[in-house]
């Protein structure tokens, strides 16, 4: 069992940055990928990074590449996304997932309720 909570979200302009955390707690929390999805409105939720369980392997969107940066610390249990260079198209709803780098949501068991990035021009 694992549950997870996003924080960071909020409001920037376009070119700001925003970083995000996703606490987790349940003792299989290093056993598992961790994972950044996002859902915009009226679009599907879509991979945005992701992390390998010891951080040694990172994996990126290529709408993200050189601008978004994912890690995690362990021994707080936690995995933070950081978003630069922010643009509009940003605007999401963002979570974090614990399972498989990049695979269909559906197969996730795991999931935060999200934390909400807005991004003005």
């Amino acid at each position: 069992q694992v549950h997870l909570v996003e924080s960071g979200g909020g409001l920037v302009q376009a070119g700001g940055s925003l970083r995000l955390s996703c606490v987790a707690s349940g003792r299989t929390f290093t056993n598992y990928p961790m994972n950044w999805f996002r859902q915009a409105p009226g679009k599907e939720r879509e991979f945005v990074a992701g992390i390998s369980w010891s951080g040694s392997r990172t994996y990126y969107a290529d709408s993200v590449k050189g601008r978004f940066t994912i890690s995690r610390d362990n021994a707080k249990n936690t995995v933070y996304l950081q978003m630069n260079s922010l643009k509009p198209d940003d605007t999401a709803v963002y979570y974090c997932a614990a399972g498989q780098i990049a695979g269909p949501t559906s197969s996730y068991n795991y999931w935060g309720q999200g934390t909400q990035v807005t991004v003005s021009s």
